[in-house]
């Protein structure tokens, strides 16, 4: 498994604009939120004791943040603190009539952010390349959340000369690809 410096430098190779990492803020939570609706709707709880219950969105949920973890504690720590709200609003939208057509309005419109976002950059998102960047990208933003605060310095050196380096790769065999 790759670390979380090579996962999130990789990530940061294709998000270096600082608009494209404005509209990701909007995109990222939009997507991760409707597919939590989503979740929620499936009407599956895998585990239920008494009033405890574990359903699919539940169990993504420990999964993910398991992964993140074992990538960084003190990013993880932060993907709590943004996963516990969208848990909750998520299943309460999720119980509404109108749940589905929420979730999925919610997600076209991230998306459209996403890929505006990627027109700043001029550079494909980091899922085509590996569908695991789909996990790294929440991770992403709560660490960019973490240096826009002043924490996580080190990971902050770590990571951009690293995404530097892998952008300035992506660019070249691009341009060769071309010629």
């Amino acid at each position: 498994m790759k670390s979380a410096v090579e996962q999130l430098a990789q990530y940061k190779s294709v998000h270096l604009n600082p608009k494209n990492i404005k509209t990701h803020f909007i995109g990222i939570p939009g997507i991760i939120w409707s597919l939590f609706v989503l979740l929620n709707l499936i009407p599956i709880n895998l585990v239920a004791v008494n009033d405890f219950k574990i359903n699919v969105a539940d169990a993504f949920t420990i999964g993910v943040l398991i992964y993140y973890t074992i990538l960084h504690l003190k990013l993880a720590l932060g993907m709590v603190v943004f996963i516990i709200p969208v848990l909750y609003t998520s299943e309460m939208v999720a119980q509404t009539e109108y749940g589905l057509w929420i979730a999925i309005v919610v997600f076209v419109v991230a998306w459209i952010f996403q890929l505006i976002g990627h027109k700043y950059e001029k550079a494909k998102p980091a899922f085509v390349e590996d569908l695991n960047q789909l996990l790294i990208g929440p991770f992403f933003l709560m660490a960019e959340v973490y240096f826009m605060l002043g924490w996580a310095k080190d990971l902050d050196k770590a990571i951009t000369p690293l995404a530097i380096t892998k952008r300035r790769e992506l660019e070249a065999a691009r341009k060769a690809a071309s010629a």
